[in-house]
């Protein structure tokens, strides 16, 4: 178990005394007005000594960090991306904070009378801001130590660490990154003390005063809102991942205290459910879960959607009718098939991995992102069972055991941390899921303008490019009701004529199709003619029927069937 925020000591303090040369005032007279007198001296000197502390150790702090965020972390480039990320966390957040900090703390130096008091208002301005960088690096301060441990387990990448760090900071010693990462829980646990120093050696009557105890309160809070935030991580830690369990594991894990607490849950939400004890009500929490529920429903249904829209991208990818025989020599038909090729090798298939790249993926990633959370809701309602439960006995009894009082804290440890960070996530979410769509869009409005442009050399050469929009789309309308009428009368026309008679002949030889056009015949076969040319007038080849299926054979392979001559031959005038 890794020791919490107040354990932790800096390496090397300065010595909390004289400098050399100063003799002791006490030592010039003994009236209470010069012991008076005296004693505010050595207070003074003192409370510089603090002050000098204070900037010494964040100067040589901030240059500090600034080896392990710059020299250090460069240096270890073998390791992976995904690994420097957690080793050394918003470090580099840590150090802008501090730049200021420091920049600030040194302005004061030119204020000597009220530079204490400057001192105690500088902290109270920026504690907020030195909480919300540190708790992040702190949270995190454990997952990089269980990095180092894996290292560890590995000598040669250990002695190549442990090489790069000897050579930026000898001091480090055997501890090597150890030593560097620590720091910075080193020095927020310090800031409290630092400045206890500053008070202790103020007189209380100063103005100053009042201003560093609330800046020394402030700074211990900072430090309890940090130990409880890490502690809330390490229980969102322990639930955020779900397991994809089999029955039988299930079943293996079960145990008497298991199916005792599951019992237990399942009596007291029947019990809820029944009247027989009030629901805790946590508007605030409802409505954050509501919200976040609604914003998983839409990443869930954009997400389907998308996988529906690649599907179909991908039919219409197999699509190529450009491949086809259309039998329609020349003319626009030849630009169009072009530009169909072309679409089809480059701008479709482009814009399908740029969509998977810049659109699926994304979304895929946001959906496992709110998969931890969902599961921490989950697992929020078992142990807020468990912490009504608790706070019934203790109102009936007045006492709770250990492990009840864990049961307890670690629901307000799980509310708090959902309280706290689900409209962060909401937000964020949202945000997430907007770009995606503005992407998805701007893929789509891409795709159109590169279509338009390689279609506009094709165009040109169509006899109507040069007419404008409105004439066009009357041009259209005409020819469409044009060809309506003239559909409408073949149809007339083809209903008052009688369907002409079949002729039944024998096929001589065997014919093998070739083509989709043709149709197979065996030797000895009866077949139906329905023309006896194709439909270039060419009598070489026939129309015929076979088995319900029509297609042209060589007319010179039939032959009636009371006559042994082929049916080309025979034709009657």
């Amino acid at each position: 178990m890794q020791p919490s925020l107040h354990v932790f000591k800096e390496h090397a303090e300065p010595a909390d005394m004289a400098e050399p040369g100063t003799d002791e005032p006490s030592s010039r007279t003994g009236s209470p007005d010069g012991e008076g007198r005296v004693s505010g001296e050595r207070l003074l000197l003192h409370q510089r000594l603090a002050v000098r502390e204070l900037i010494d150790t964040e100067l040589s702090y901030l240059h500090m960090l600034r080896l392990c965020a710059s020299d250090i972390r460069s240096s270890l480039q073998q390791l992976p991306q995904g690994d420097l990320d957690v080793l050394f966390s918003n470090i580099d957040d840590v150090i802008e904070v501090n730049s200021r900090f420091l920049h600030d703390l040194q302005e004061t130096a030119s204020r000597k009378e009220e530079q204490v008091h400057l001192i105690g208002n500088l902290f109270l301005e920026c504690h907020e801001e030195l909480e919300r960088v540190y708790k992040v690096y702190c949270a995190s301060y454990d997952q990089a130590l269980l990095l180092l441990d894996t290292y560890r387990r590995e000598p040669e990448l250990q002695r190549e660490i442990q090489s790069v760090i000897e050579a930026v900071v000898p001091q480090a010693g055997p501890s090597g990154l150890s030593f560097l990462l620590v720091i910075p829980l080193q020095r927020i646990t310090k800031y409290p003390l630092l400045l206890q120093k500053i008070l202790e050696n103020t007189v209380p009557d100063a103005s100053a005063y009042p201003v560093l105890q609330r800046a020394v309160s402030a700074l211990q809070d900072v430090n309890t809102n940090i130990n409880e935030y890490k502690r809330r991580k390490e229980v969102a830690s322990k639930y955020t991942k779900g397991e994809q369990l089999t029955l039988w594991e299930r079943l293996a894990r079960l145990n008497t205290h298991t199916l005792s607490k599951k019992t237990t849950r399942l009596s007291q939400l029947l019990k809820q459910e029944a009247g027989l004890v009030p629901r805790t009500e946590d508007k605030e929490f409802d409505d954050l879960e509501e919200r976040f529920h609604w914003v998983s429903l839409c990443v869930t249904e954009m997400k389907n959607n998308v996988a529906v829209y690649l599907d179909n991208l991908e039919a219409f990818l197999c699509f190529r009718p450009q491949e086809y025989d259309l039998d329609i020599p020349g003319g626009p038909v030849v630009q169009y098939c072009s530009l169909m090729r072309d679409l089809q090798l480059q701008a479709f298939p482009h814009f399908k991995q740029r969509l998977k790249g810049l659109v699926w993926q994304p979304l895929c990633s946001l959906a496992k992102a709110l998969a931890g959370p969902q599961n921490l809701i989950k697992k929020r309602l078992d142990k807020l069972l468990d912490f009504e439960r608790v706070e019934e006995k203790l109102l009936e009894v007045g006492s709770v055991t250990y492990e009840e009082q864990e049961a307890r804290h670690t629901y307000q440890a799980l509310n708090s941390l959902l309280v706290a960070e689900l409209p962060q996530l909401n937000q964020l979410a949202m945000r997430w899921l907007g770009q995606i769509l503005c992407t998805f869009v701007g893929l789509q409005r891409e795709l159109a303008q590169q279509v338009l442009q390689r279609a506009e050399g094709s165009l040109a050469q169509l006899p109507h490019y040069h007419l404008s929009e409105p004439a066009f789309r009357k041009l259209v309308e005409d020819a469409l009701g044009q060809t309506g009428h003239q559909l409408r009368s073949f149809q007339e026309n083809f209903e008052k004529v009688l369907p002409p008679p079949t002729v039944q002949v024998v096929a001589v030889y065997p014919f093998v199709a070739r083509s989709s056009h043709e149709v197979s015949l065996q030797a000895g076969q009866l077949v139906t003619v329905l023309e006896a040319q194709d439909k270039k007038g060419n009598p070489e080849w026939s129309l015929v029927e076979v088995n319900e299926q029509r297609g042209y054979v060589p007319s010179s392979f039939l032959a009636r069937a009371a006559s042994p001559a082929p049916w080309g031959w025979g034709l009657p005038s």
